[in-house]
């Protein structure tokens, strides 16, 4: 079947379904009319959406953050909303809410994807632009979810095939003999924890004003606009109320305006042009570049859970140009940088806990504050939740301050802003880093369809492979970062925060 074909197919039955064709004015349709022309409806709609996946797929622009969901092509899922799909098939109020997020976040991937596809992509699918396919998208959309759940047996077999595969690969791991190779990592791993405590230690005691040559001094960065008062927080979350998950859906000023409260302040350990940060651009490379004379983090509203209870997180990326090589044979070094840094706020907008990564999902750390409470690891868990430091507590518009070390970009230093001013930084949308303009005047992401930073490798992906973790240190997009190398955890864990911290104040 041709695009045109497809095209005029889905309308023809997408009007037939609305009964605005002549044959369906002249008569009242019967039962039998109208289940026919919901199956032709749905049957145009499904053939238009694997006409379009099809379309994605080959022009390698698929978005890998949130999962497709196998047998129902108009809706996605991650790990967050998963964890709410064995309670939702018999709870109306819960389910309606639910079918909401997967349908808003294949929206949104469908939005990159159509937007990236370019004006060749939409010639070959027979529709004027990207703006005229999203409209089908979405009416098609609209019409196959009715067609498939309008049964309890069918919202079942949805929320079975709603789940986010791991990030780590089982046959990597036994080809790799991961029982014995994970011994010797733990012991590495060990070692490292220790060194970066002693790191910590270390930048307490040193503060950037004071600091020696032997520790460069570190350029302060604070973000561009003023935070809120914590009068202010607490109102803008009793303002909003939660819906039947008990997710908050913040108005664009008010997430704005959190944003902005909890952005941090960097002290950015700083030897070369290496250390300087800003937003991604590309420029004809093979991996995206950093456009240091603008200095811009990076910001995502996400959400987490602890037991029945739904916390807001505020993430900032600050991208570095690269890590750049210390020796000869350097496997650590490459192509971008970076810091991840959330905050985890309770219902309050308290923050309750601080935590980081790099971009490749190495090197997690967290900070919590006197609200919460590190829970004992369990035996022979290396990797449970490394706490080099306990974050102060600051109510707004006190903000926290993140030190790196030069060159590394590590997390070496975390406690509350002196007063000192430092260089303004921008805050830029998260999303941004999916449609990147490129040079030929089209756009392109920044992650490939398999969720990764394309020229980014690292030479460690030769060592660490009996890990399971498709190349070790590259860097990668939300929802594919792996943060342990020998146990499973992901950044984006919805129990991450419930299974490792005591919150006395949500029990």
């Amino acid at each position: 079947m041709t695009s045109n074909s497809v095209r005029s197919g889905c309308l023809a039955a997408i009007l037939v379904s609305l009964g605005l064709m002549t044959g369906c004015a002249s008569s009242e349709p019967t039962l039998d009319s109208k289940a026919n022309a919901a199956s032709a409806t749905a049957e145009a709609c499904t053939q238009w959406l694997g006409t379009l996946d099809e379309a994605i797929d080959r022009a390698g622009v698929r978005e890998a953050g949130p999962t497709r969901i196998a047998g129902f092509p108009y809706l996605r899922v991650d790990r967050f909303l998963a964890s709410f799909a064995p309670a939702v098939t018999d709870r109306p109020s819960l389910f309606a809410d639910w079918i909401a997020g997967l349908r808003d976040l294949d929206h949104t991937a469908r939005t990159v994807e159509l937007r990236n596809l370019g004006d060749a992509g939409m010639q070959s699918l027979g529709v004027r632009d990207a703006t005229e396919a999203a409209q089908r998208t979405d009416t098609c959309a609209g019409l196959l979810q009715r067609h498939d759940l309008a049964t309890p047996e069918q919202r079942r077999q949805l929320a079975d095939h709603a789940q986010v595969p791991d990030d780590y690969h089982t046959v990597n791991r036994v080809l790799g003999l991961y029982p014995l190779t994970s011994i010797p990592f733990a012991h590495g791993i060990e070692s490292w924890h220790q060194e970066a405590a002693a790191q910590f230690i270390q930048a307490s005691t040193v503060t950037p004003a004071s600091a020696t040559s032997g520790d460069p001094l570190a350029h302060r960065f604070e973000p561009a606009g003023r935070p809120a008062s914590a009068r202010d927080i607490a109102a803008l979350f009793a303002r909003t109320p939660p819906d039947a998950l008990g997710i908050p859906h913040f108005t664009a000023s008010d997430r704005a305006l959190l944003l902005q409260t909890f952005a941090p302040v960097f002290d950015i350990g700083t030897t070369g042009p290496d250390d300087r940060f800003g937003p991604l651009v590309w420029r004809g490379g093979p991996a995206p570049e950093v456009d240091s004379q603008r200095p811009a983090a990076y910001q995502r509203l996400a959400l987490t859970r602890y037991h029945d209870r739904v916390l807001v997180q505020l993430v900032y990326t600050v991208w570095f140009p690269q890590r750049p090589r210390d020796k000869w044979l350097d496997m650590l070094s490459g192509q971008l940088d970076g810091v991840v840094f959330r905050v985890t706020l309770d219902a309050q907008g308290r923050p309750l806990i601080y935590d980081s990564i790099h971009p490749c999902g190495c090197y997690h750390m967290f900070f919590p504050t006197a609200l919460a409470a590190l829970k004992p690891a369990p035996d022979g868990e290396a990797e449970w939740a490394f706490v080099p430091a306990t974050a102060p507590t600051l109510t707004p518009p006190q903000r926290i301050t993140i030190r790196t070390e030069s060159r590394t970009h590590y997390v070496i230093g975390i406690g509350s802003s002196d007063g000192r001013q430092g260089t303004p930084y921008r805050l830029i949308e998260d999303q941004d880093l999916r449609t990147l303009p490129t040079p030929d005047g089209g756009t392109r992401s920044v992650f490939g369809p398999d969720g990764l930073v394309p020229g980014t490798e690292r030479g460690e992906r030769l060592v660490f492979w009996p890990m399971g973790i498709s190349s070790a240190g590259a860097m990668r997009e939300w929802g594919h970062h792996a943060t342990a190398f020998t146990s499973e955890r992901h950044f984006d864990d919805p129990d991450l925060f419930e299974r490792r911290f005591s919150i006395p104040s949500m029990l």
